[in-house]
């Protein structure tokens, strides 16, 4: 069976094993990551795997994965980041008042408005919930408003000035959280990911590593996106890399994004396939 490897200085170093074109479950898989070491021991994963994950429409992330503080809300909301002047990158600031102003302005720039509610904070953010009207929404036929929370960054935990957000590649901030560790870096790669802006309609994180060096503390996120090319045509799936890398000397975090493969599938009669 023919492979694609990569043999890089990851948490995780994946084969990707072309699998056969015929329906079928996966074959078996095994992701295996060693978070102390430069090198690391093989994985393999098989693009039916990875297929399978993309259609599957109760899976998003692997198991682990960073899970925000408003997943268990029980309605839709929504939630952004105050912006520079720009929308650049996301503003910070460790004075709740200066937030405060800054969140009560927002809110009375946009089209939607809304009634301020609370207020939370974490050792990462200030966050401000509001109660949005979207009454002439018909999303929104059983309550007319809707629970909205916009958050500013604490530059104690990371300062993002500088950063072009929409950019797959280049300057992702400062991170000063304390400890610089593994864990810290996963979180601020993790929590990221929530504000992505790939411009494909399925994404799906296949896998998510750590990797220290002596100058380094590096997460990569194995991601896959899917293409819909149309009625009777297979769809496009492309596996990427995207991988954040800090400084353990300065905090400095750099982000770096390198497809990998590119192959096409389908699914029909809830069967997952490759094509040829």
């Amino acid at each position: 069976m023919p492979a694609i490897s990569r043999n890089q200085s990851l948490a995780m170093v994946l084969t990707l094993a072309l699998a056969s074109t015929s329906c079928g479950s996966p074959s078996a898989s095994k992701v295996t990551a060693d978070t102390e070491a430069a090198t690391a021991d093989e994985a393999t994963i098989s693009t039916l795997d990875i297929a399978t994950l993309v259609y599957d429409t109760n899976y998003s992330v692997p198991e682990n994965f960073y899970t925000d503080d408003r997943a268990d809300t029980s309605r839709s909301y929504t939630m952004h980041h105050l912006l520079d002047e720009t929308a650049s990158f996301e503003l910070c600031t460790d004075d709740y008042a200066t937030a405060a102003a800054w969140e009560e302005a927002d809110n009375a720039s946009r089209a939607v408005q809304g009634y301020f509610v609370a207020a939370h904070e974490n050792e990462r953010y200030f966050e401000f919930a509001r109660e949005l009207s979207y009454q002439d929404d018909v999303g929104n036929i059983d309550d007319i408003t809707s629970p909205g929370f916009a958050r500013v960054l604490k530059c104690r935990y990371a300062d993002r000035q500088g950063v072009d957000r929409i950019a797959f590649n280049g300057y992702a901030g400062h991170l000063k959280n304390e400890p610089l560790d593994a864990n810290s870096m996963r979180v601020f790669a993790e929590y990221f990911w929530q504000f992505r802006f790939f411009p494909t309609s399925t994404q799906k994180v296949i896998a998510s590593d750590s990797v220290q060096t002596a100058a380094t503390i590096d997460q990569t996120l194995l991601i896959a996106f899917a293409t819909v090319q149309g009625a009777g045509q297979c769809d496009q799936i492309e596996v990427a890399e995207w991988r954040f890398s800090a400084n353990r000397s300065t905090g400095r975090v750099h982000k770096y994004f390198e497809t990998i493969t590119i192959f096409e599938a389908r699914l029909e009669a809830g069967q997952v396939s490759l094509c040829s």
